[in-house]
């Protein structure tokens, strides 16, 4: 199954690696482009990539690629995987999939007409104790969530915005703290609660970045069943800290973060699940460099069983949308002090 990389930038490593992991099981890393010649020439030798392409159109056209890694800027997500779609190619689309509700509706419709397979990365969703929670909550163990949230305190200095001129542009990044980094804790959280977002009440500054996005943001939810979610996240919080997660129901909790369970007790010890592994640590709070590489190993090895059986992979765009909705809910709240009707 070979895969062409297109863009090679920071993330590309990350997927470059996790491609290295999947050899045996017939993942290839078969060509890598960027419109930068140099990036493109200098990723195809570090990473032993057979073909180098100037330009995503031309990846597109080669018979021999068959799953291409959409890692542009994220504004830009949505022209390449349409494009790959109508090539009939596989995609796997970084997060977040596009920066707005509107952009990924577009990106669905492409998708579904064409048939493509098409995996978004969110690769939260793949550590154990991300799926031992929903699964948890599923089951009711919870009882009824009162209250759950996601704290996202990311380090990115003024430098990491200066190293590429789409970061932290409304244009290409779609946002700041919360649409680059916080995208995924908030992903997250709303996958384990399985629960419908009613309302968002929020406010997104930038506080200390000469940025024109966010870098410091904080958002109330209120949930269909009854409960609340409170984000918080920003790029300010020096050195970087693990994102937290923790759900509060009337039968049990749980608290955890990048480095560990903090906490996981229930009601009735007699009938609480199981207590989860933690699984490898996910990263890059301080070094978007640093980002471990597990969730790509397990999303890329799915997209090419998808492939191969014919099945739907792990993570659709059509389950990719909700946390950019609420991430635009929450600027749309910001920048007119109401609260916004999901």
């Amino acid at each position: 199954m070979n895969f062409a990389i297109i863009g090679c930038g920071v993330i590309a490593f990350t997927h470059a690696m996790a491609l290295k992991a999947l050899r045996d099981e017939g993942c290839v890393l078969y060509g890598a482009c960027d419109i930068i010649p140099e990036k493109a020439d200098a990723y195809a030798a570090e990473h032993g990539a057979r073909r180098v392409y100037y330009d995503y159109r031309d990846a597109l056209a080669d018979p021999d690629v068959d799953i291409v890694c959409v890692c542009v800027p994220s504004g830009i997500h949505g022209e390449v995987c349409k494009a790959a779609a109508e090539a009939g190619k596989a995609i796997v689309c970084e997060k977040p999939m596009e920066i707005t509700p509107e952009k990924i509706a577009d990106v669905i419709r492409t998708v579904e007409r064409t048939g493509a397979k098409m995996q978004c990365i969110f690769q939260r969703r793949m550590m154990p104790v991300a799926i031992a929670v929903k699964e948890a909550v599923a089951a009711g163990k919870f009882g009824k969530i009162c209250l759950a949230g996601a704290d996202l305190r990311y380090y990115r200095d003024q430098a990491y915005y200066n190293s590429a001129g789409w970061r932290g542009t409304w244009e290409l990044d779609g946002g700041g703290a919360l649409m680059n980094q916080g995208v995924h804790g908030i992903d997250l959280i709303l996958w384990m609660l399985g629960d419908a977002v009613e309302t968002v009440c929020g406010s997104a500054k930038t506080v200390a970045r000469s940025i024109p996005v966010e870098d410091t943001a904080a958002a109330v939810l209120n949930m269909k069943q009854g409960g609340m979610c409170v984000i918080q996240g920003c790029t300010t919080a020096y050195p970087g800290f693990s994102s937290t997660f923790y759900l509060h129901g009337e039968k049990g909790s749980v608290i955890f973060n990048d480095e560990g369970i903090l906490e996981w007790k229930f009601l009735d010890e007699a009938e609480a699940p199981a207590r989860p592994d933690m699984g490898e640590r996910v990263g890059g709070a301080g070094d978007a460099a640093k980002i471990g590489n597990y969730g790509h190993i397990c999303l890329l090895r799915d997209i090419a069983e998808a492939v191969r059986t014919g099945r739907a992979p792990a993570i659709p765009p059509q389950e990719a949308s909700l946390a950019v909705r609420v991430i635009c809910a929450i600027y749309e709240s910001s920048r007119t002090g109401r609260i916004v009707t999901l």
